[in-house]
């Protein structure tokens, strides 16, 4: 059993530590905030126990009636491997730390790569070996990953090209924007997502675009990729519906963005309308020669969330790579498909959330 520590219970860590809970062969010994907020409530009540990240704010936390079971530095005495989710920038001045207790760490795809010794995707990247610690690469960079992983092993990727619609914020982040305007974030092209593509698919040729626009669901990406090969449209769907964590959307479904997504999401019984899988559109995928288009959406809250899990299991246990995706999805109920999809071949539906 691997005991789990969860720095920083905020949108990705909220989820992370769910779903650490929900796995057979790990402990979330607890979890972090920085002041006594409705987060920390939310985590009292989900019933984990709650730790002070920052020492001196311990008071805090007992004024506000949240007495917390000790500091980070308690947390990192009692676990086995911490799971960074601080934001941006902070977890890279929190591995002094974790180094101090000699605690292996698992970093978010918004510090740099440097901060640990490799990058990490379940489907995409290689064996991580002897390595102490590890970075899950942006939501936007695991759902490339995905995506571009069983197209070059089936085809060959000469080159891809990707346009990305980026959320302005999480729904919760108010001071986020813009507010009635698309800009180019950043300006540069191409932008940095290709390069953190590179750090779990180095051999691939990926440039990428981004523009930043006043919503708040969801990612979307515009994709060409120039294939070796010049497989059919219909080769190209099956491939990408056999991935678990890409759920093809069927065109009878009538889901025309991410607010249909995530009302179907809640539909099935998905914990928060999280969707963990990319979410293709069927009708997009389209094979002309060598070229392939497609679009898809990926939900910047959750897509990371399994790859969190897999990496754990690739930092402390030898538990093959496939063996561990498996006991993710099947814990987490990954795989969604929709029954209106064409000829009967989904996976068995997804039970609701207990």
């Amino acid at each position: 059993m691997t005991r789990v520590g969860v720095n920083g219970y905020g949108t990705i860590g909220k989820r992370v530590a769910d779903a650490v809970a929900a796995q057979p062969d790990m402990e979330l010994v607890g979890v972090t905030k920085a002041s006594p907020n409705y987060g920390a409530e939310a985590a009292i009540r989900r019933g984990y126990d709650l730790y002070a990240a920052i020492d001196d704010r311990v008071d805090e936390f007992e004024t506000a009636g949240l007495t917390p079971s000790g500091t980070l530095d308690d947390l990192l005495r009692a676990v086995d491997v911490i799971v960074d989710c601080a934001p941006s920038g902070i977890g890279a001045r929190n591995r002094a730390i974790y180094a101090s207790h000699d605690t292996p760490a698992i970093y978010q795809g918004g510090e740099d790569a440097d901060v640990a010794d490799a990058s990490f995707n379940a489907r995409a990247s290689g064996d991580v070996g002897d390595a102490d610690s590890l970075r899950v690469v942006s939501c936007n960079s695991t759902g490339l990953s995905r995506l571009l992983a069983p197209l070059d092993e089936a085809y060959g990727v000469e080159k891809a090209r990707v346009t990305l619609v980026r959320r302005g914020g999480d729904p919760s982040e108010t001071d986020r924007g813009p507010i009635n305007d698309v800009v180019p974030d950043p300006a540069t092209v191409p932008s940095h997502h290709g390069p953190d593509v590179n750090t779990v698919l180095p051999n691939v040729a990926v440039d990428t675009a981004a523009l930043k626009a006043p919503v708040t669901a969801m990612h979307t990406h515009s994709v060409n990729v120039t294939l070796e090969t010049e497989p059919s449209t219909a080769t190209v769907r099956r491939l990408l519906g056999d991935e678990t964590r890409l759920f093809l959307i069927p065109e009878v479904a009538n889901i025309d963005g991410a607010g249909a997504l995530k009302d179907y999401a809640a539909d099935v019984g998905r914990p928060r309308g999280d969707l963990w899988e990319n979410c293709v559109w069927e009708e997009s995928i389209s094979v002309q020669g060598r070229d392939l288009y497609l679009f898809q959406n990926v939900h910047q809250e959750a897509d990371v969330v399994p790859e969190n899990i897999d990496a754990i299991r690739a930092l402390t246990t030898d538990i093959p790579r496939e063996e561990s995706v498996a006991l993710t999805n099947e814990t987490l109920g990954i795989g969604l498909d929709s029954l209106l999809a064409d000829g009967g071949t989904v996976r068995d539906p997804v039970a609701a959330d207990d």
